[in-house]
């Protein structure tokens, strides 16, 4: 929805593809990197109208509930996703460069330079196509994409919980037994949960009730946390099979955003950020190599996948290691350890995960 309207306001004519009616929840930490405010900025996208949480103060636990806390060098804003993206789709609709099919693409092909793009009432043709269907979808398959073979272990789970006492500015990640929950208030007061483990530990409890009160309630944070805490939702968000695979920023010549690109691991907070960062840089690609009926295609392929790799490559890698050791109990106390002689060193890694207030 960022690059429609990116594209649209730079007098591009936009077809986006919407398969799903607005507001709606999904699974996320709901916490974004306030790098990406410059850049709202000169799209004229004023999130801070929504109200969104300022969010300054990390706290992070092993497993055992040893708590270490810092500061966010940058800072992040608490933003639901129910309202940042209905903020973003109602923008769009309202653009007139922009015309939203409430459908779901069923198939994409690229002959003859261009693309059809099929749904199940209509199809359509592009020079450009932007892929920005989420971690995994079937049009993965269809392209047949090296990732969406491999079956992957990982899932996650969310919902929103009413906690007066916890604190408006802090993001809190917490460990359990193979995995972690990231907790941050949004714009409505809720509390959004988030945790990732693995289908396999999951499934060794009888019901979510199970495996939160046997498994998270491991770490006496989070034990607190649920224990003096109301659930909003009347059942849980969950996704299944998420990849942290690497997977090519351009495929198929479609130019891949957000996590169709490239999935960090949820504990540095950033994929929020890191997809309004790729629409950035996929738009200015197309507005650069496209004039008219004239389209520079390598270019902008080469382009958006340098720019793509020169900002997010060393993010990934850092999220991989990062996630690594949060997995591995003796390198969590042994990192935690190290962090308490040396408590600068948090802020310096969570950096590297992040990127600069600047367009």
């Amino acid at each position: 929805m960022t690059a429609a309207i990116h594209l649209a306001q730079k007098k591009f004519e936009v077809v986006l593809f919407e398969r799903s009616e607005f507001p709606r929840h999904k699974v996320c930490g709901e916490y974004v990197s306030k790098e990406i405010l410059p850049y709202f900025d000169s799209l004229s996208l004023n999130i801070e109208k929504l109200n969104p949480k300022e969010i300054n103060k990390l706290q992070f636990s092993t497993k055992n509930g040893k708590l270490i806390d810092a500061q966010l060098p940058l800072g992040g804003l608490g933003l639901s996703r129910y309202k940042f993206d209905d903020f973003l789709y109602q923008k769009a609709v309202l653009n007139k460069n922009i015309n939203v099919i409430k459908e779901n693409v069923t198939q994409i092909k690229f002959q003859n330079q261009e693309f059809t793009v099929k749904t199940k009432s209509a199809r359509y043709r592009s020079k450009v196509a932007l892929g920005a269907f989420g971690k995994r979808s079937n049009i993965d398959k269809a392209l047949k994409r090296r990732f969406i073979s491999k079956k992957t272990h990982w899932m996650a789970i969310k919902s929103h919980y009413k906690n007066d006492d916890f604190p408006d500015n802090l993001v809190a990640l917490h460990n359990f037994e193979g995995g972690y929950c990231g907790l941050s208030k949004t714009e409505n007061e809720a509390v959004n949960v988030c945790y990732l483990c693995t289908y396999k530990s999951f499934k060794t409890q009888k019901s979510p009730k199970d495996f939160k009160e046997n498994v998270l309630f491991q770490n006496p944070n989070l034990r607190s946390f649920f224990n003096n805490s109301e659930n909003l939702f009347d059942k849980d968000l969950s996704i299944a099979q998420i990849s942290f695979d690497k997977k090519p920023a351009v495929q198929d010549h479609i130019l891949m955003l957000g996590d169709a690109a490239g999935l960090i691991h949820p504990l540095c907070g950033n994929g929020m950020a890191m997809a309004i960062h790729s629409a950035k840089l996929a738009s200015e690609a197309i507005i650069e190599c496209v004039d008219g009926q004239t389209i520079h295609r390598e270019k902008m392929e080469k382009m958006y996948k340098q720019s793509w790799n020169d900002h997010f490559n060393s993010r990934l890698k850092m999220g991989k290691i990062l996630q690594g050791i949060l997995l591995k109990p003796k390198l969590t106390g042994f990192s935690q350890k190290l962090l308490s002689l040396y408590p600068n060193l948090l802020p310096k890694i969570i950096k590297k995960t992040h990127g600069r207030l600047s367009l």
